[in-house]
């Protein structure tokens, strides 16, 4: 499995951080058992989107290319 980008760590963070002050907000719990289930949803959360932003620039491995016999090359003039 690939490293997360830096830009995937930065949306799953993101959604954790708005996601958990949306919640406390929405819900207005001050018990310590609400707080926890808010935060361990919001950190669910946070990593689902960070699995699903896809990886930018990730290519699949490609076999190496033919070396081209020299009268193959068509030369380029200037």
């Amino acid at each position: 499995m690939p490293r997360p980008t830096a830009a995937q760590l930065a949306y799953g963070a993101c959604t954790v951080i708005f996601s958990t002050l949306a919640m406390l907000l929405l819900f207005q719990t001050s018990s310590g058992p609400g707080i926890a289930v808010i935060a361990l949803a919001a950190l669910a959360l946070g990593l689902l989107v960070a699995l699903t932003v896809p990886f930018s620039g990730t290519r699949t491995a490609q076999a190496p290319a033919e070396p081209v016999a020299d009268e193959e090359r068509v030369p380029t003039t200037l």
